[in-house]
C-alpha cells in the first residue's frame, strides 16, 4: 500500500453509504443468493447435486475475481476462498460426493483459524496484521499502531483477539461439517453460505466491545497514575468498520 492511500481513503469516506451498499450487494449476489439460486435451479433441472454444487461455485469465484480487479490485488481471504473452491471442485469430481464437496468449503475457515493460532508465535499476530492493513499502514492511525506495538499491554490486546478469532473459526468449521453430514445438500449449502456472515458479525461485535473495554480500562489506569502518555489500546472499531 503506497502513501496515496490517505487521499484514497478520504475520497471513499465522502460516500461511505455507497461503498457499504456496494459491498453488501456484492456479498448477497455472489456469496449467498447467486450460489443458492443456481444450485436450486440446476438441481431442479435434473443435474446431480455434485454438478449443481460445482457450477454454483462459479459465483463466489467471480466475486473474488471482481474484488481483486477493483483493488488491483488478491487479498489473503480471497486467496483462501479461491483455494477452497478449487480443492472442493477437485474433491467433488474425484469422489462424486456432494457432502465431501460441501465439507471442502470449510477448508478456508479451518485454515484461517489455524493460521490465527499459529501466528501467536510469529513476530506479530495475524489479527494485528489485518487491523493494520484495513487501517492503512501509511496513515497516521496506522503509524500510531506500529509505534504502540512496543508496549506489552498493546500487544496483549491483539494476542487475545487473535486467539478468540482463531478458536471461533475452528469451531465454525467443525459445526459446518456436522451440519453437512446430518442434513440434505440443499439445506447444508444454505446454512454454509449464511453461517460465515453471522459468525463474522458476532465476532466483529465482540472485537469492537473488547477493544472499547480495554481502551476505557487503559484510560482509567492512565488517569489514576497521572500518566497522560500511557499507551492505550487502539480504536478497533475503526479497523473493523472497514472490513
Amino acid at each position: 500500500m503506497d502513501t496515496s492511500s490517505d487521499a484514497h481513503r478520504s475520497t471513499e469516506t465522502t460516500s461511505p453509504n455507497g461503498g457499504r451498499f456496494r459491498s453488501v450487494a456484492m456479498l448477497v449476489i455472489f456469496d449467498i443468493a447467486g450460489p443458492l439460486a443456481a444450485y436450486n435451479l440446476l438441481h431442479s433441472a435434473g443435474l446431480t447435486a455434485v454438478t449443481a454444487l460445482l457450477l454454483s461455485g462459479i459465483f463466489p469465484a467471480l466475486g473474488v475475481i471482481i474484488n481483486a480487479i477493483r483493488h488491483r490485488r488478491l487479498d489473503v481471504v480471497g486467496g483462501l476462498v479461491l483455494a477452497g473452491i478449487v480443492v472442493g471442485a477437485v474433491a467433488g469430481l474425484l469422489s462424486h460426493s456432494a457432502r465431501l464437496l460441501l465439507a471442502e468449503g470449510s477448508v478456508p475457515t479451518g485454515v484461517f483459524g489455524v493460521a490465527c493460532l499459529g501466528s501467536l508465535w510469529a513476530r506479530r499476530p495475524l489479527m494485528f496484521g489485518f487491523a493494520l492493513e484495513f487501517t492503512g499502514p501509511d496513515t497516521s492511525k496506522g503509524r500510531e499502531m506500529t509505534r504502540l506495538w512496543q508496549y506489552e499491554g498493546f500487544r496483549r490486546v491483539f494476542r487475545v483477539i487473535t486467539v478468540v478469532w482463531g478458536v471461533a473459526f475452528l469451531f465454525e468449521a467443525a459445526v459446518r461439517i456436522v451440519i453437512i453430514y446430518s442434513t440434505s445438500a440443499g439445506t447444508a449449502l444454505a446454512i454454509s453460505k449464511v453461517m460465515p456472515f453471522l459468525a463474522g458479525a458476532v465476532m466483529s461485535a465482540w472485537t469492537i466491545a473488547y477493544g472499547a473495554h480495554k481502551r476505557r480500562q487503559g484510560e482509567r489506569m492512565a488517569a489514576a497514575s497521572g500518566d497522560a502518555a500511557a499507551p492505550l489500546p487502539p480504536k478497533i472499531t475503526q479497523a473493523t468498520d472497514q472490513t
